[in-house]
This record gives C-alpha cells, sequence and structure tokens, in this order.
C-alpha cells in the first residue's frame, strides 16, 4: 500500500502542476514530475508559452532540471510522473534519458480531444522522408562525415 500511495502522491504532484499553470495563466495543462529513490529530482509544468520555446513541454523541462540536478545526462533509476501521456517529442526525450518508467494520468486521446494531437506527427514518422508534409533533404553527407570520423576515435567521447 506504501507503494502504491507513494506512486499517487507523485503523480497529484504533476497533476497539481498542469492544474497550477492553467489556473494562474502560466502555460498549458500539462506537469512532469522526476523521482529518483523515492525523493522528487526535479519538477515543471509546460512552458511553451511563457518562454517562446516549442520544445519546453513539462517532461522535457524536467528532464532538463534533473540533467542539472545530477549533473548527468543519464536518468537511470529515476521515474517520471506526467499529467498527460507523452507526445512524440517528450517519449523520444525520455528514451535518450534512460528514465526507467512512465507514469501518465491523461491519455493522448484526452489531450487531442482539447487540440493537442500528435497524429499527424506519428503518421509523418511512418511515411518515407520524400512523401512527408515538410521537406527533408539531404546535402554534404561527404562534408559532414568528418565530424563522425573525428568522433570515432576521439579521446574525449563518452558514448551516450
Amino acid at each position: 500500500m506504501e507503494i502504491k500511495q507513494q506512486h499517487e502522491d507523485f503523480m497529484r504532484m504533476a497533476v497539481e502542476l498542469s492544474v497550477k499553470n492553467v489556473s494562474e495563466c502560466i502555460g498549458g495543462p500539462f506537469g512532469a514530475v522526476i523521482v529518483k529513490d523515492g525523493k522528487v529530482i526535479a519538477k515543471s509544468a509546460n512552458k511553451v508559452t511563457t518562454t517562446n520555446d516549442p520544445t519546453a513541454h513539462a517532461e522535457v523541462s524536467a528532464i532538463r532540471l534533473a540533467c542539472t540536478a545530477l549533473n548527468t545526462f543519464d536518468l537511470s533509476g529515476c521515474v517520471i510522473y506526467t499529467s498527460c501521456e507523452p507526445c512524440p517529442m517528450c517519449l523520444g526525450a525520455i528514451y535518450w534519458s534512460r528514465i526507467e518508467t512512465i507514469y501518465y494520468a491523461n491519455t493522448k486521446a484526452d489531450a487531442a480531444h482539447i487540440g493537442f494531437d500528435d497524429k499527424f506527427i506519428y503518421e509523418e514518422l511512418d511515411k518515407p522522408m520524400d512523401k512527408r508534409t515538410l521537406p527533408v533533404v539531404q546535402m554534404m553527407r561527404d562534408d559532414a562525415m568528418e565530424a563522425f570520423k573525428l568522433w570515432e576515435t576521439s579521446p574525449m567521447r563518452r558514448d551516450y
């Protein structure tokens, strides 16, 4: 029962962040809390409109804060509580950060119902690049390969 209560307490924090964000006219209805070893490491609400940053979703903002707090890009051992099922960008960031578990409240269908619909992005990702709405043009690969070749043997290389 104690573990279940802990999960509910952390989710309640994420939900409260989302409610506060809207009720105080700060931003979108999303909140996220990152926890490690039963302790809150970072929390954030959506900051897209207040920072003019389209990547400042609650999950990404919380990940940035957690990485700063722990002085690492690897959030292994952490879990995230988010007031809504993560969008494709946030899901990618969660995977890249190595967070171990996602707990979420509202679904992507709930988000779509109020105007936050990511279906278009999921559909675009399934298309070949030449069929996507946003033009994608590859160029100067040979020049760009220099950095990749240098990385392969770099003494400062740190895999992530």
